[in-house]
């Protein structure tokens, strides 16, 4: 659990992953893919690096948030 914990903890990761979770539950992980994208090309283009972990840590929240989006939709289904 550290290691998950330290990997969150560097370049403000969870944030990443925290602000994808209602993206990924309002709309779709395809919107997600988008965000990431461009928080990654607009750091690119401000002079620092494109980070890969950042861009998954973004994409693994909106999956967390298409999931109970999901997840959701069924609940509604099976109750009507």
């Amino acid at each position: 659990m550290g290691k998950i914990k330290e990997w969150f903890s560097v370049s403000n990761r969870d944030k990443h992953f925290k602000y994808a979770i209602p993206v990924g539950f309002i709309f779709t992980i395809l919107c997600v893919l988008g965000l990431a994208s461009g928080m990654e090309y607009k750091d690119k283009l401000k002079g620092g690096i494109w980070d890969w972990k950042d861009w998954w840590a973004t994409m693994l929240g909106g999956l967390v948030g298409q999931i109970v989006q999901i997840a959701l939709i069924i609940i509604i289904i099976l109750i009507f």
